[in-house]
């Protein structure tokens, strides 16, 4: 009986417990997979800072080079900093992250050439497939000529060309609070922000996977507070936080008060969508603020709304030629980069927006944030299913009312809405809500949690 990796082939990666469900010798046998699956002649491959990330690594470029392909090696880098490695070298990739996972597990993100996502419809089930037959009946039969693995360190050129989308000549001098969460924006930023009028002050920027002052997820807001300290303390204009691959990044104000990621979704589109002339499409996923289709209109582009999740966002990016894409989560999507997410190059938009002018982060993101938000509320259920057929019975036949099943079930009127969706993972039932109020958004809330949680 081959061997069973459901528990750490997820539905767009390998995530799971070092070494109690994968190990070096596992990660040779997925390096194997990676080639045969996409017929990659040469792959590059980069890693965070997890104390099992450089074994891991090496393991996966043995096995890729067995199989015959050469392997560039970029060694620590973000995940974004390999997608640019990817987009750049035209070359299938592997990054070795748990993201903001604790510090025991480790995972692979795997792309084609050119940044294009591997996920279970698109090649992943077939290289669990693979790993799973190698690891009952032995190792691949080896190519006739196995590849090379060289090293390359792209941090500059990666630094150059995220400067290179977006115009900081303008900017006044700023001070900057960077939570680099002792992951890897802090290998990142220093060479991303160096030579522009900032004054950084850098929290946790040393690499430390064990992550010893908090959890890499600023998603959490617990993870946010030592950063808010600083920014009020230091009178900065501004904060940063990066999760542990630094391809998400979180604003905070200079109160110290964070900046909702449908704020910043429609403050890049804005912008992006001037860089381009004033016309493109840009892509929000549904749970999204509606200040962003509202600034995108007002901007001259066209809103697309998609699911949750960023293979639906790279999927509709390609699909439409989409300039730009932003989810709530604070993965932000640009075409100039190979439609992959990077939260640098969003941060850089932020500092641009705000050094070109005088006034505050938050006078700034005013226009951006016009509606009251609930934030994603999670609820343990026994029956996501059943749940969910609960709510759908309670608004049904409401003339003011209307229901979608794009992903989940939103259900909308003129002055609210909110989205109930299942997570893929655990039994869980996530709600947000958004209203033209607060006493509105809190009264929509609750009706729809008291369903939920019945």
């Amino acid at each position: 009986m081959a061997a069973d990796l459901s528990q750490i082939v997820k539905a767009y990666d390998v995530r799971g417990v070092v070494p109690d469900q994968w190990d070096e010798a596992l990660a040779e046998l997925f390096g194997a997979a990676f080639v045969r699956v996409t017929s990659a002649t040469a792959v590059v491959t980069g890693h965070d800072m997890r104390p099992s990330s450089p074994g891991l690594s090496a393991a996966f470029a043995r096995g890729a080079a067995g199989q015959g392909a050469d392997v560039t090696e970029i060694g620590l880098c973000s995940t974004d900093q390999l997608y640019y490695a990817s987009g750049a070298l035209d070359l299938p990739g592997a990054m070795f992250t748990a993201s903001h996972n604790p510090a025991r597990y480790n995972g692979i993100k795997l792309c084609r050439a050119g940044a294009a996502p591997v996920g279970q419809d698109t090649g992943l089930a077939d290289i669990r497939a693979l790993a799973e037959e190698w690891s009952d009946t032995g190792a691949p039969r080896p190519a006739a000529a196995a590849g090379t693995v060289t090293r390359r360190d792209t941090l500059d050129d990666y630094a150059a060309h995220l400067r290179s989308l977006v115009d900081l000549t303008g900017i006044r001098p700023l001070k900057v609070v960077v939570d680099a969460g002792n992951g890897m924006g802090g290998h990142t930023v220093p060479t991303v922000l160096a030579g522009l009028p900032l004054t950084v002050v850098p929290m946790y920027f040393e690499l430390d996977g064990t992550f010893p002052n908090h959890e890499a997820n600023p998603l959490d807001p617990a993870n946010l507070v030592d950063l808010q300290k600083r920014v009020r303390e230091e009178g900065a204009d501004l904060g940063l936080a990066f999760d542990g691959d630094a391809d998400r990044c979180f604003v905070v104000d200079e109160r110290g008060e964070p900046v909702s990621p449908s704020a910043v979704t429609a403050l890049v589109a804005a912008r992006e969508l001037a860089r381009n002339g004033g016309t493109g499409t840009v892509i929000h996923n549904l749970i999204t603020s509606w200040s962003v289709p509202e600034v995108v209109r007002e901007n001259g582009g066209t809103p697309e709304r998609t699911r949750v999740g960023h293979s639906f966002i790279k999927a509709e990016m390609a699909r439409t030629g989409a300039i730009f894409g932003g989810e709530h989560s604070a993965h932000y999507y640009f075409r100039d980069f190979w439609n992959a997410d990077t939260g640098m190059l969003a941060a850089l938009h932020v500092l641009a927006a705000l050094g070109e002018q005088q006034g505050t982060l938050s006078a700034l993101v005013d226009q951006y944030d016009r509606y009251a938000g609930s934030g994603e509320i999670n609820s343990t259920v026994d029956d996501q299913a059943a749940r969910l057929a609960a709510i759908r019975a309670a608004y049904e036949g409401r003339e003011d009312v209307t229901l979608d099943e794009l992903d989940g079930l939103t259900v909308s009127a003129a002055d609210w809405w909110f989205n109930v969706r299942p997570s893929n993972t655990e039994p869980l039932l996530r709600l947000n809500a958004e209203a033209r109020d607060e006493a509105t958004m809190i009264r929509v809330r609750d009706e729809a949690l008291a369903l939920i949680r019945q």
